[in-house]
């Protein structure tokens, strides 16, 4: 049984995007940032993974610098290497050369053994009203479980 701690979620990237495939890559930081990591002190919101050369990066993902890093700490929102194996890398080069595809972040963990890792996704954007259709099925199916859960306590 696998046990990892969620530091941040992308909420918006499940709202924005077709998840196509889901990759987990681990992170390339120095101490100060993986020590705020920890506290919990980052935010996703804004970031997006790009390839340069045969490198995944990640761009605005902003981690707030350590209380007690003093010189050590580095640009918040400076870009970090991901790691991942040559071939899921070629893999998401073919991806992103297709057209409406894009590498999204979804979320930042600590693993079995405290390394930070996080997960990418291959993803499609949504249209307006694919958005729409996401909020109609998902109000409905909280009105079916709210009068589910009535007529259980009718009962």
């Amino acid at each position: 049984m696998k046990q990892k701690k969620i530091l941040a979620n992308n909420k918006k990237a499940r709202h924005d995007y077709f998840i196509e495939e889901v990759y987990e890559a681990g992170m390339v930081l120095t101490g100060t940032e993986i020590k705020s990591m920890r506290q919990g002190r980052l935010n996703l919101k804004e970031s997006y993974a790009k390839i340069d050369g045969n490198e995944l990066l990640i761009y605005g993902m902003h981690v707030s610098p350590y209380e007690q890093g003093n010189r050590y700490n580095v640009d918040p929102l400076r870009p970090r290497k991901l790691l991942l194996h040559k071939q899921e890398i070629r893999k998401l080069i073919g991806y992103t050369t297709q057209k409406g595809l894009t590498l999204v972040p979804l979320n930042v963990f600590l693993n079995e053994k405290g390394l930070a890792k996080m997960e990418i996704a291959v993803a499609r954007g949504k249209k307006n009203y694919d958005k729409r259709d996401d909020l109609a099925k998902r109000e409905s199916d909280r009105r079916i479980q709210q009068e589910m859960k009535r007529s259980a306590q009718n009962y």
